[in-house]
Formats: structure tokens, sequence, C-alpha cells
């Protein structure tokens, strides 16, 4: 019997041996639809593997009739795949996840949420969706396709779009580039324009609304955006793209990456240009990038990665938002608005001009060491650096009282009249501008009987007397820049320890320096002999011709010493030091994840004032403002299945206040009833995911209390009669935000997917905050009220939708279309305009809200792939992009809140009088890309 069974186990032995065969199939993206060249197959517990070629096919010899395979892709879930014979197992579908991008990103000190584990409300954007879909949109426009997201170009610039993440605008957004945050430390704000450049050499861009997972105590109370940039040890290849689109678009880029060399050393290097005349009148901009990275691992312990990268730019702007009444009257026929007009720009000898416009260059550099001191611990760390230098363009003085965007200075198109402008700064009569200009007779004999301009307003020093080059003929209309340089030093350093299989914990400090500097500086006399400056109390009537030239080659060279240059009308520094630490707990199950963090930071402000204080005064520099704020959050997810997880997050978070809530009326005076703002967020989430289908469902509730504002006030009875005045000091002002999301994909078919999301948000003012009421003396002498509660938050619509379809008619040819719904957007308005002065309990200026018509975009593209070479390993790929294909006109936002009585003109509902920015109305792209 003993060799019966010896005999039978030979033969099935021997028949394993013998049943060998072939397994194909292709692998294909989740979201987009696409093959994924390059995608790994593995027989599990073997070592027998193949990768797919550039159509996502594969084809893999096995020496089994059954077993499973395991498919990996960079930056997507890991699938295993039974089969039970061999032949074709057909299509394998792999979704996105963010917890595989660090296999080729700088990993360090980000937080990458993860897929059914890390309990926070996520979405990810790929590298490939950026570079298919962005074109020639703005870099944030590509998470329009995520909820609870509003974006808008504003005045439609170059980079000049700005973001709302649930309502929350860029200051209470927190930015980061591979872990490192990038917002403004004096007032939070992010300037795209800067970040130019990332969309080439991005990852992915992942989006945590919501408090998220960042262990940092930053400003994200409506949410935190990543972007995750490629590391220096990418696959040895390169890339050569170039993109046409309207109003003479044009965008050249060119890459190439070493992969990791024998020595350890690996290299990636990317440099781009994009120009064009802008879809707005008057915005023609010039701008380039730059990407490095240098990765060293001398060993399996450390890994060094260096990375700068910077995006020098000049852009003109459209910086004042017109009333539609004018976008009418500068249109073909008197009904219909001119979308594209612009008041900020004219012709000067021929050739456009602006009184708005940019022009900064912003490099960061950073150095990340990762240390693997043993199989349970790893020390993290990354030191930056960020010189920025800059500013805008604008215009300084009058002409007979008016600045340069009064209607006097307007042509028949509603263009400056630039060319007037220097004409009469130079003494020839100009008959509309009003009376001619005659010589200069104030201070400074030298200067007597010459063309000086000056400032806005007369100097605020008691010295000068003189105040007919302020408001009087002699004034003139200069061109001037608005600098708004900084130096910007940090430090984040992560220890993480695994203490067993469940449980791990982390540990840090972030340390961060800045200093900005603020001043402005001269563009162009406009024909003017020379400018005289009576603002800077150290040395009063001084008179200059020094201009700088707003132009990309005169901000290359960050490094260049400010303090040489000649400043007007304000020149001081910000100064902000921050100290944080930080501790997470982490536990982990098959079922089960679940995390708690806090931190601790201490925000330093100081301020120093070259102008308005004496060198030799004390109060010139202030001492450091301290403030202590923090957060403490957790979260736990649950796998209920291999189909279904559920999460529940919360935190609560004190955030110190922004620069100017420091320092009052641009000097150096300090507010000392600053406190810091209180934000509680709590959320709940369901995921589902399936080979052909997946979604996810989030509702939220972020309260943001304890909100700052200071206004001057006239406090009445319901009479009219004065009671009191003096300043109204509201610490109490909370704006709740509710609302849920909904998101999803779905391929019913090797060829169709579809993808959609809707959100809709609840965001309102809570109750009626109170302030006290002190006088000059500062004496109390009464309270204020804010009548606000149930009032809409404004500047970001509040109900979004999309849904978009890609299909594959015809072997990598594929064809995508999306729509995209915005509603309840309501305008801005200001707080105080909600304040009841006369006591009857109600708004002085009414309770109206413009709510803005809502509008419906459709975007098409359409992508070819071909396969170069006997390998198939090159390829080219022609994108055509059409944003707003049937070209609907929309207002994107609007400044101002007035509304519509009986007899006033509206267009589509909407008082003319009212001042709005556009959205573009049909652009388009075409985009080829080749690489090796």
């Amino acid at each position: 019997m003993k060799r019966f069974y010896l005999a039978i186990a030979a033969i099935f032995v021997s028949a394993m041996a013998f049943a060998q065969g072939t397994l194909t199939g292709t692998v294909v993206d989740g979201d987009l639809g696409g093959p994924l060249p390059g995608a790994t197959v593995m027989v599990k517990g073997t070592r027998t593997g193949t990768s797919t070629d550039f159509d996502g096919n594969f084809t893999l010899e096995v020496n089994q009739s059954s077993g499973t395979l395991v498919v990996t892709y960079i930056g997507f879930l890991k699938k295993e795949v039974a089969f039970t014979s061999t032949g074709n197992i057909g299509t394998i579908i792999l979704m996105p996840d963010a917890e595989q991008l660090g296999e080729v990103v700088v990993t360090g000190v980000m937080d990458i949420a993860k897929d059914r584990e890390t309990p926070v409300a996520v979405s990810t954007i790929t590298s490939t969706e950026i570079v298919e879909k962005l074109g020639s949109q703005e870099f944030p426009e590509i998470l329009r396709s995520t909820p609870s997201i509003y974006v808008t170009k504003q005045g439609g610039g170059f980079g000049d779009a700005r973001i709302n993440v649930r309502g929350f605008d860029q200051r209470n957004t927190a930015v980061m580039i591979n872990g490192v945050p990038v917002n403004d430390m004096e007032n939070g704000w992010v300037y795209w324009s800067n970040w130019a450049g990332l969309s080439d050499v991005t990852s992915a861009m992942q989006v945590q609304r919501g408090l998220g997972s960042s262990k940092l105590a930053i400003s994200s109370v409506g949410g935190t955006i990543n972007v995750i940039t490629k590391a220096a040890d990418l696959k040895e290849g390169g890339v050569i793209s170039a993109g046409v689109g309207n109003n003479d678009y044009l965008k050249t880029t060119m890459g190439y990456n070493t992969g990791l060399m024998e020595n350890g050393l690996s290299v990636s290097a990317m440099f781009g240009r994009t120009a064009g005349d802008g879809y707005v009148q008057g915005t023609p901009f010039e701008a380039y990038n730059y990407f490095v990275a240098i990765g060293y691992k001398p060993n399996d312990k450390h890994d060094f990665q260096f990375m700068v990268t910077g995006a020098p730019q000049q852009h003109f702007q459209r910086g004042y938002a017109e009333s539609i009444s004018n976008y009418i009257r500068y249109g073909n026929n008197g009904v219909d608005p001119n979308i594209r007009y612009n008041s900020d720009y004219g012709y000067r000898n021929g050739k456009e001009d602006t009184f708005s416009g940019n022009f900064y260059h912003k490099p960061k550099a950073m150095i990340n060491w990762d240390w693997k001191i043993s199989d349970k611990s790893t020390l993290s760390s990354v030191v930056y650096a960020s010189l920025g230098r800059g500013g805008s363009i604008g215009s300084i003085g009058r002409i007979n009282g008016n600045r340069s965007f009064s209607s006097t200075f307007k042509d028949a198109n509603g263009h400056v009249r630039i060319d007037d402008i220097e004409a009469w700064n130079r003494g020839v009569n100009i008959a509309a501008f009003g009376d001619s200009r005659t010589g200069y007779t104030g201070g400074g004999g030298a200067y007597q009987g010459m063309f000086v301009n000056g400032g806005d307003y007369p100097s605020p020093h008691d010295a000068v007397s003189d105040g007919g080059h302020i408001f009087g003929n002699e004034n003139g209309i200069s061109q001037r820049s608005s600098m708004n340089s900084h130096n910007w030093y940090g430090t984040i350093i992560n220890f993480h320890n695994d203490v067993n299989e469940n449980w791990s914990f982390d540990a840090g400090i972030d340390a961060r320096m800045y200093k900005g500097i603020h001043y402005r500086r001269l563009v162009d006399l406009l024909g003017a002999d020379v400018y005289v400056n009576n603002d800077d109390i150290n040395n009063l009537y001084n008179f200059t011709t020094d201009t700088y030239a707003p132009t990309i080659g005169n901000i290359w060279n960050v490094f260049k010493n400010v303090d040489d240059e000649t400043k007007i009308d304000y020149y001081n520094d910000g100064k902000v030091n921050w100290l944080g630490a930080f501790g997470q707990v982490e536990y982990k199950t098959e079922k089960i994840s679940a995390f708690l963090q806090g931190g601790v930071s201490n925000q330093g402000f100081k301020r120093i004032d070259y102008f308005n204080y004496l060198d030799s005064d004390p109060e010139q520099e202030t001492d450091w403002i301290n403030i202590v704020g923090g957060n403490i959050k957790g979260g736990v997810n649950y796998n209920i299945d291999e189909k279904h997880n559920v999460f529940a997050n919360a935190g609560y978070y004190l955030k110190q206040p922004i620069f100017d809530a420091i320092f009052l009326n641009y000097v150096n005076d300090i507010n000392d009833n600053y406190q810091n703002e209180k934000i509680l967020g709590v959320e709940l989430g369901y995921g589902f995911r399936s080979q052909f289908f997946s979604a996810n469902v989030n509702l939220y509730r972020t309260s943001w209390s304890d909100r700052f504002l200071s206004e001057g006030v006239n406090i009445t009875d319901p009479e009219g009669n004065l009671l009191f005045q003096g300043t109204a000091n509201y610490d109490g002002i909370e704006q709740v935000h509710m609302g849920v999301e909904v998101d999803f994909t779905a391929r019913p078919t090797s060829f169709l997917t579809f993808n959609g999301m809707l959100s809709i948000g609840d965001w309102k003012y809570n109750g009626n905050p109170i302030a006290n009421v002190f006088d000059e003396g500062q004496n109390l002498v009464g309270q204020s009220s804010l009548i606000l509660d149930g009032v809409k938050v404004d500047d970001a619509a509040q109900t979004t939708m999309r849904l978009g379809a890609t299909v594959e008619p015809v072997e990598n040819l594929f064809f995508d279309a999306s729509w995209y719904h915005a509603a309840n957007l309501y305008a801005q308005f200001d707080v105080p305009s909600f304040q009841d002065e006369n006591s009857d309990g109600q708004p002085d200026g009414g309770d109206f809200q413009l709510k803005l018509p809502a509008y419906d975009l459709i975007d098409m593209g359409l992508s070819y792939r071909m396969a170069l070479g006997k390998e198939k390993s090159k390829y080219l790929n022609l994108r055509l992009n059409v944003n707003n294909v049937f070209n609907e006109v929309y207002i994107s936002e609007s400044t101002s809140n007035r509304e519509a009585e009986a007899g006033d003109e509206t267009w589509n509902g909407v008082n003319v009088a009212n001042n709005v920015f556009w959205g573009f109305g049909r652009t388009w792209n075409l985009g080829l890309r080749y690489r090796f």
C-alpha cells in the first residue's frame, strides 16, 4: 500500500512539472480606461513574472495550471487574480491608490492618505490624468472633478486661479509640495503662477478634504492639497512635448531621467517654456519652469534626494472686476457682455501696456534624507529654502485728482489712454483730462519748474507741508511695482517606529523662519522728469529717477540684494517664526486602522517699518508677538469586507491669526484683542470597491469660530439719534460648513468608463456676534451687533456635480467628455454690511444676498497613442482638449452684492451695476508628447 501511495504521488508531481502553458491578458487603468504599460504581473509565491507592453498586454509562460497572479503598477492598488487554466484571462482592471505613490515620488515627511486605511475623505489625481486633461488650463483646475472643490480663474491672467475647498478659501486650505508647506506665512495665500511648472513633474495630486492626515499643525480648515513630485530614480528615459492653443498659446517641455546608476546616483531634470496672448484682452504672459532632482543611495539604509524647482514668470492681469454694464458697453451689440474686456490695459507707442500685472520667481529647494535605522525604525528629514523675488505692477499718482482707472482716461474701446497720460505728464495739454500741467513749485528747490510725479495720497508726516504734487496739477501718474519678496527656511524631522505588527508611532518637529520684504519701486515715470517720495520719514523730499523693469530677466537671480533698490511709498519687513512639535499613534489590522495625532506650535510675529518711524525710534521694530496654537485629531476605518468600508474622524484645531490681524492700520499698531481661531471638524464616510464599480460617500460638519473683525461704528437709536461712536472689536464670528459628498467610478466594459461626483453644501454664519465698542481713549462706550445668523457663506458654489465618460472605440484611440454643474454661488459681501448700527435688530444694509446664476460646462478630449520601436518602449501621444465646448457665458464670481430693484437693468436677473469676473468661453489645446 505504501508503494501505491508513493507511485500516485510521483505521477502527481510529474504532471505538475509538465503542466506548462501560457497566460495572456490586458491590464488597464480603472479610472481613465487606458492601458497600463509596464505593469508587473507575477505568479504568487514564485519568481515567475513579466511586464505589460505599450498596449497593456502581457504574455507569461507558467509551469502550473492553476494559481494566482499578482498585478502591480505604481500608483495603483495591487490586485490578485486567480487562474485555473492557461490561456487568456481577460482584462485586469487596476484602481488608483495613493499608498503606492511612495515608490516613485520623494517620500520623506509626506502624509499620503491610503485607500481603505486612512480615515479621511480623499481624492487622488494621477499624473496620467494631469498630462492628458489639464491642457492649457490653470494647475488647480484639474481638481474641479473632485467633490466640494470650486476653482475660478479670477481676472483670467496667467496663474491667477484660486481654489476653495468645502467653502474655505486658500488661506484656510493647506497646500504642500512633498509634505512641505507653501502657503504664504504672512497671509496664508497661495499664488499659483509661482508653481505653474509643477504640472509637468507631478506624479500625483492628492486632496484630503477636512482636517486631513497631515501630522503638521497646518491651516487645513477646508482641506489639504499635496502636490507629489517625481523622484530622481525613475526609470531611464525622457520626454519631449509641445502644445498649442487659442490666443497664440505655446508650451514646450523637455525632460530626461538617468535612472538609478551603478554608483547609486540618479538624476531627473525637466525644463519648459509657456507663452501666449491670454484669453482676456491685454493679458500676455511668458513663463519658464525648471525641475532638477538628484538622488543618491549609498546603501540600503540611506537615501538622499535633492530637488529644486521654480517657475519665473511675468504676466499682465485683469485686476479689477468691472461692472456688467461696462462689459456690455464695450461689447459688440450693446446687449451681450464682452467677457474678454479688460479695463486695466491700453496701448503705449502701439504696444500693449498695463497698470495691472505680476512678475515673480519663487524657487524652492529641498534635501530629503531617509535613514532606515533598523527594520522597525526610520528617520525622515527635509531641509528646505525658498527665496521669492518679484511683485505686482500698478499705477501711483493722480491727474487732477483722478487715478489711472478713472473713466476720464478711457478711450472709445474702454482702454487706458497711456500715450495721452505720458503726454500730459510731460506738459502737453490733453483737454479731456482737465487742467493742463504746470511745473513743480513745492519743496526741494533743485527741481523747480520740472514735471515731478508724486504718490497717491498726502504725506503722513507733519514735516511735509507741500501737498501740491499730491492732489494738484503737478501730481502725474507713474507706473510702479509693489514688491513682496521673501526669504523662507525650514526643516521637518519625523521619527517613525513600528512597535509590532499592529502598533506604530511617529514624533517630530516642524521649524520655519520667514522674512517678508515689502516696498514699492518705480517702473516708469511715463514722460515725467522725476519722482518725489515724501513717505519716508528718514528721507523726506527724496527725488529719484531710478526705475526697474518688471521682467523675467530681472528676477532670475533671487540672491540679488534688494537693500540697494530705491524705494517709494512704503517699506517694511514682516517676520514670522514657527516652531512646532507633533506626534501620532497608529493601530492597524486587516480590518481596522486608527490613528490619534496631536501637535503644538508657537508662531512668532514681528514687524519693522522703515518709512513711518525714525531710525532712532525704538518703535520702528516691534517685539516678537508669540502665539501658541495646536491641534488634536483622530479617526478610525473599518473594512467590513473586501468591498465595503466605513470611517469616522474628528479634530479640534487652535489656529493662530494671520499677520495682518496682529498689526493694524499698516503700521506697528498691535491688536491687543487677537485670539486663536477655533476649528472643530467631524466626518463620516463609506466606501465601496469592486472590479467594475467603486464609490465613496462622505458627511461632514466643520465650525470655524472666534474670527476677529475690527470696524469703526456709529451707533444710533432707531430714530437716528447718535448714541456713541468708536471701534467695534468683534471676536465671535462663526461659520458652520456642513455637507454631503459622493464620487464614483464605473467600468461596465473594457472600453467604457464612467466617473462622477456630487457635493451639496450648507455653509452659513452662525449666531449674531456682539462687540464691545471703544472710543479713541480706549474707553468702553457700548456694544454693537452683527446680524449674521443664517447668512450664506459667499464666493464658492455650494452645489457642484460632474459626470464624465471615457470610451476607446478603437485600440489606442480614446474619447472623453464631461459635464460640470455649479449652483448656489453667492456674491462676495463685506461682513460689516450686516452691522446693526441703528439698534433695530436688522442689518443696516438689509439682508439681501446676491445668488449668481447656476451654470453648466461641457469639456471634451481626444487622445491617440502610437507605439514606436520593435519593443514598443517608445511612443507618441496626441491629445486635443476643448473646454466649455458650447461657449457658455457665465459669472464665476462677483465682488459686489447689489440687489436688482424695480426699474434696474439686469443680465440674467443680476443687476448690471454688480462687479463680476466671467469664466472663460470656449478654449482649446492640442499637444504632442514623445516619450522614449
